[in-house]
């Protein structure tokens, strides 16, 4: 878990500049405007009022004017036109939203978090008032008489995107499940966070201790993981660790590529500040804090400095499925480099060492989808075209450890598998082979089988030395 730290020096508050808040009235309750939110800082999204704006034209070069009347905050679940970072407009949603300053009660007294329609949940943020474009439209109020945040006249111009479709990576998640997961993780509770030398913005909802769920920034220990509220805690925490590398045991080392495997129940606490960590960056994760039963394998580049975490995959101690791999995660700033690729066939690698075939954990999501597809496509073409021989999916099963029938899948996603009298025929010709082959692209950084020095987890291991 996060490590402890001075109250005093550590303020749970973020650095939003929220101000003071409301003064109390005789009777000891805060006194709040038509529009207030609680002294957290956090709205409730209870308040339905409707917000509007009159358009004129004004000055010879035809920039719309604003003038505001009634009620002043934008509604909860309204459509906005926001600014956005590319110097054009995009639709949003407002999602939440939280008071920043108590000296005005008009709209630029709140912050904004808002969702932009056709993107991921990733791209969510909160913004300031002066980010909204009010020059391109109304703000559409998502109370009342509306139907998904529009009047009843008003065209559907813009729609959020369905499950399944390019702008989701949902994939075959339950639709109830996943519609109660987004509203439980709407907004995320921290901005970014700085691990190392790198500043990282974050992507979603993290369920941290209660008291750092309302910080902008938090600072992370690369080596042990340990989470702090301020800069100078970390670096009186870095300057008492001896060890500049993750705990556990190295099972692979070539040139700077180093990676560690992690008993789940022995390193419990760095075991769950990992999983803090990448619930950040993966959306639908939800193991936070029984890791006893997992292994984790953290992937380091290691320089004079220590071995510096880039990215990990966690799998059972026992899966009855098969699942070779649980979760995986390649931080932002290491992306595109291969690693993923890096750690899927790592995964597999050690299920050849296991003597079992493996497949990760159902349900994938679309992007994961995509990426196990590449892998077993690339693999499995490989073995074939280096065989003068035909080959069964078994025999296939055997040589690459890949699951029957992610086999099959894959064989009948590139059409080169039929059913016939029974069984499956493998179509395999050459110029077929190296057009998938092209298409897979490159292998990434690869592991090395002979390089790996690893011996597969055993329970009754761990109870003799128990009984010791």
């Amino acid at each position: 878990m996060a490590a402890e730290t001075d109250p005093a020096r550590d303020s749970v508050l973020d650095d939003s500049g929220a101000g003071e808040p409301p003064s109390p009235d005789a009777n000891g309750a805060a006194t709040s405007s038509p529009c207030s939110f609680p002294a957290n800082g956090v709205g409730d999204g209870s308040v339905g009022r409707t917000f509007m704006y009159m358009y004129n034209k004004a000055g010879e070069d035809g920039d719309a004017t604003t003038s505001r009347e009634g009620p002043h905050c934008i509604d909860v679940s309204s459509y906005v036109t926001c600014k956005w970072r590319d110097g054009l407009t995009r639709r949003a949603r407002v999602i939440e939203r939280r008071r920043v300053s108590w000296g005005s009660s008009g709209p630029e007294a709140y912050e904004y978090y808002v969702h932009y329609l056709d993107f991921n949940r990733r791209m969510d943020e909160w913004i300031s008032f002066d980010q909204m474009d009010l020059t391109s439209g109304e703000a559409d109020s998502g109370g009342g008489d509306s139907e998904g945040g529009r009047t009843r006249g008003q065209k559907r111009k813009f729609e959020e995107p369905e499950p399944g479709t390019e702008a989701d990576d949902h994939g075959s998640f339950d639709p109830t499940a996943l519609k109660e997961h987004e509203e439980f993780t709407k907004v995320k509770n921290v901005e970014r966070i700085e691990l190392g030398e790198f500043e990282m913005d974050t992507w979603y909802f993290s369920p941290l201790p209660e008291e750092y769920r309302e910080c902008q920034v938090l600072f992370y220990c690369e080596f042990s993981l340990n989470f702090f509220k301020r800069r100078n805690s970390m670096l009186r925490h870095l300057r008492k660790v001896k060890t500049r590398h993750p705990p556990g045991d190295e099972i692979y080392r070539k040139g700077n590529i180093s990676v560690f495997e992690i008993d789940g129940r022995k390193e419990q606490m760095y075991c769950q500040n990992l999983c803090y960590l990448s619930k950040m960056f993966l959306d639908h994760k939800t193991l936070y804090y029984d890791v006893d039963l997992f292994l984790f394998y953290v992937m380091c580049e290691v320089d004079e400095r220590g071995a510096h975490i880039v990215g990990y995959f966690s799998k059972e101690k026992h899966s009855e499925e098969g699942y070779n791999l649980a979760c995986i995660l390649v931080l932002p700033p290491y992306q595109r480099k291969g690693y993923g690729k890096f750690l899927i066939s790592m995964s597999y690698e050690l299920s050849k060492i296991e003597g079992k075939v493996g497949t990760p954990e159902r349900p994938l999501s679309d992007l994961g989808l995509v990426a196990y597809r590449t892998y077993w496509t690339r693999v499995l073409l490989n073995v074939i075209r280096e065989l003068d021989s035909s080959i069964s999916i078994k025999e296939l099963s055997d040589i690459t450890a890949i699951k029957t029938d992610d086999i099959i899948s894959t064989l009948q996603w590139l059409n080169m598998i039929q059913y016939k009298k029974g069984q499956h025929v493998i179509c395999a010709a050459p110029d077929l082979v190296a057009r998938h082959l092209a298409e897979a692209g490159s292998a990434g950084l690869e592991v090395s089988p002979s390089l790996i020095v690893w011996t597969p987890y055993m329970a009754h291991n761990d109870l003799m030395n128990y009984r010791l």
